[in-house]
């Protein structure tokens, strides 16, 4: 299953047509589909030398901490989206969408447990966790 079928999800469920990602770490390709979908994307990691892989991709990438993250760059957002997060990270990433008051959909690693607030979705044979729209 490719996981550039995440992005065809988004964009199917998304209540708008800009996206931003939380953790792109060094994973492109959700977001580069998505922006191949006619979506503005823009990315998000804590780790510098990440943040400059995707510029030199061509995405909008920028620096954060979604521990404390700067809310001004999330706001304008319709969707919020995560590829395989940490487990750490899930809890503020959720944090973040009911701040924003916006969709969060994750894409997990196989065998990550359900977080709250989120229901299980099957698109495409994916596992999806979705926070609502869905």
């Amino acid at each position: 299953m490719a996981i550039e079928e995440f992005a065809y999800f988004i964009a199917e469920n998304s209540p708008g047509k800009r996206a931003v990602e939380i953790g792109v770490g060094f994973q492109l390709s959700v977001a580069l589909k998505l922006r191949e979908l006619g979506y503005d994307v823009t990315v998000i990691d804590w780790n510098e030398k990440a943040v400059a892989n995707a510029r030199k991709a061509g995405l909008n990438a920028i620096r954060d901490d979604v521990f404390n993250p700067r809310l001004e760059i999330y706001r304008d957002a319709d969707v919020i989206y995560s590829v395989r997060p940490t487990p750490e990270i899930v809890r503020p990433i959720l944090r973040l969408g009911r701040t924003i008051k916006k969709p969060v959909y994750i894409l997990p690693f196989s065998g990550d447990p359900i977080p709250p607030g989120t229901r299980l979705v099957n698109y495409r044979g994916l596992a999806i966790y979705a926070t609502k729209g869905i």
